[in-house]
C-alpha cells in the first residue's frame, strides 16, 4: 500500500513516519497555500491512499489570518478532495473538535449540530464540508487536545512550567479527551489499510483518549506523572481570556469509529507515560 501524507512535521504527521513506509510531504514539497502546486503534487504521486495531516493550527494566530487559516484548512483540502476522487484514491483527513461550539455536557456524535467560535474551527469546517460535497471515497477523522514528545503542545508547555513554578492556574471548566499523536497515527493507519482493502465505509468519525478530563485535571495528571511538585488551582475560562474562544465542552463520542472500523479509544494516561519516557530520553 502506497500511503502519501501530506504534512510532514507536524505531531500526527511525524508520529506516521515513525509507524510506516509512508511518502511525507513538507513545505519544500507541496505549498498548500497554491492551489497549483496542490493540484501538480496531487495528480503526479503514486498513491494508493492520501491522509492530510497538515493544517493550519494556530488557533489564536487564525484570529487575524483567516484568510490564510482558510486557503490551507479550506481550499487545499476541497483541491485535494477533487483529486483524490478523480485519481479514485480515497482520502483521510484530519479534523478538530473545535468544529463545535462546545455547548452542553454531553459528547457530541459526528452528526452532531457544528457551529465553530472561531475562525480556526470555521474554516477547518469548510475544509470538511468541501470533502462531503466532493463525496469521493473519504474519511473525516475529528480529534481533540492532541500531545506527544515533539512540536508544541500541552504537555510539553505544563512540563517546562511545572520545573520552574511551584504552583499554577489552570482552566478547569473545558473539558475534553486528551489524544495522542501516536494514537492518531495507528488509528489513521487502520483506516488506510481498510480503505485499500476497499472495505472502508466513507464518513465522519470521532476518536479522542479516555477518559475526559478538565485542563486542570490533565495537568495534575502531567506532574504526578512527571514526579514535579506544582500545584495546580482550577480557575474558570473568564479569568484566563484568549484572542480566540475555545469550546468549553470538547468531549467527543467515538462510539461509530468502534462500530465501523473497530478503532477503540485510547487511554491517554497510558500513552502520556510513553510520551515522557521519551522526553526523559531526549
Amino acid at each position: 500500500m502506497k500511503t502519501v501524507v501530506f504534512g510532514k512535521s507536524g505531531q500526527v504527521a511525524t508520529e506516521l513516519q515513525r509507524r510506516g513506509e509512508v511518502t511525507a510531504l513538507g513545505r519544500t514539497d507541496v505549498d498548500l497555500a497554491d492551489p497549483d502546486d496542490i493540484r501538480r503534487a496531487a495528480e503526479t504521486l503514486d498513491a494508493d491512499v492520501f491522509i492530510n495531516a497538515a493544517a493550519y493550527t494556530a488557533v489564536d494566530k487564525a484570529e487575524e489570518e483567516e484568510a490564510r487559516a482558510l486557503s490551507i484548512n479550506g481550499v487545499a483540502v476541497r483541491l485535494l478532495a477533487e483529486t483524490a476522487k478523480r485519481r479514485d484514491i480515497p482520502l483521510i483527513h484530519v479534523s478538530t473538535d473545535y468544529v463545535f461550539d462546545g455547548s452542553g455536557e454531553r459528547p457530541r456524535a459526528p452528526d452532531a449540530e457544528t457551529g465553530p467560535l472561531g475562525a480556526y474551527g470555521r474554516t477547518k469546517l469548510v475544509g470538511e464540508d468541501a470533502i462531503r460535497a466532493v463525496d469521493g471515497d473519504y474519511a473525516i477523522l475529528r480529534t481533540s487536545w492532541v500531545f506527544s514528545a515533539h512540536g508544541g503542545n500541552f504537555v510539553k508547555t505544563m512540563r517546562r512550567l511545572g520545573a520552574e513554578r511551584d504552583s499554577l492556574n489552570i482552566v478547569a471548566d473545558q473539558i475534553g479527551g486528551p489524544t495522542s499523536a501516536a494514537a492518531i497515527a495507528d488509528a489513521l493507519l487502520a483506516m488506510a489499510v481498510k480503505f485499500h482493502a476497499e472495505t472502508a465505509p466513507s464518513g465522519t468519525y470521532h476518536f479522542a483518549g479516555t477518559p475526559d478530563v478538565s485542563w486542570a485535571d490533565f495537568a495534575r495528571e502531567i506532574f504526578a506523572q512527571s514526579d514535579i511538585d506544582c500545584t495546580v488551582t482550577d480557575i474558570p475560562t473568564s479569568a484566563y481570556p484568549t484572542p480566540a474562544q475555545r469550546p468549553a465542552n470538547s468531549r467527543l463520542d467515538c462510539t461509530t469509529l468502534s462500530r465501523e472500523y473497530g478503532i477503540e479509544r485510547p487511554d491517554w494516561r497510558a500513552d502520556l507515560a510513553d510520551v515522557l519516557k521519551e522526553l526523559n530520553t531526549q
